[in-house]
């Protein structure tokens, strides 16, 4: 394995954890690792890098965030994940005192990746896991071939600003549902903490 390949493939366990094999969570792995590289900072053990994704819902190209989870460690389940419901490929990584950066996906790229096999497939409707292993190796090697500026577009953001939210363990019982609910999410109800769906509010 070329050194080019050893740095941007994903590790066996990424394709187990996503649960299929398809071209674009490496593609996010990659993205990930690039961030990383350029903001200097390694791989995120606690609660400090977070990335906010520009995708939606109902295309297939999100698995791009799965890709960029196990890259930087800024996962879902420690909130240092978001999404803007915009529907683009890209996403902008921020750091503390570093100068935010935003990937994108080149569309002259996508243009030509979509052109294989494996997309032939999946506008049918076959779901990653049903295609033929080769059709899909055959797009994947093919991404990782690539030079970085033939793939992405990178911006720095210094306009971009994020405020994490202070963490506390603070909460309260619900009266309704008599569930546990932290302090930020409790409700107010005649003078009593309710949960948001048993207070009735929508947020």
């Amino acid at each position: 394995m070329t050194e080019h390949k050893r740095r941007y493939s994903p590790p066996p366990w990424a394709f187990q954890f996503h649960g299929h094999v398809c071209p674009f969570m490496p593609l996010g792995y990659r993205m990930g690792v690039l961030a990383l590289e350029k903001l200097g900072v390694s791989h995120e053990k606690d609660h400090t890098l977070h990335v906010v994704c520009e995708l939606g819902e109902g295309h297939p190209q999100t698995c791009l965030m799965d890709g960029i989870q196990i890259a930087t460690g800024a996962t879902f389940g420690k909130t240092l994940m978001e999404k803007t419901y915009w529907g683009k490929l890209a996403a902008t990584f921020w750091y503390p005192h570093k100068t935010p950066v935003r990937y994108s996906l080149k569309p002259e790229f996508l243009k030509e990746m979509g052109q294989f096999e494996f997309f032939t497939y999946r506008k049918k409707g076959i779901e990653p896991s049903g295609i033929p292993e080769a059709v899909t190796q055959e797009v994947i090697e093919w991404g990782v071939s690539l030079p970085d500026d033939k793939i992405y577009t990178a911006a720095e953001r210094p306009d971009f600003h994020y405020q994490p939210p202070k963490g506390s363990f603070a909460s309260a019982i619900c009266t309704g549902c008599g569930e546990l609910v932290f302090e930020r999410y409790v409700r107010m109800k005649d003078g009593k903490p309710y949960c948001i769906p048993c207070s009735g509010y929508k947020g």
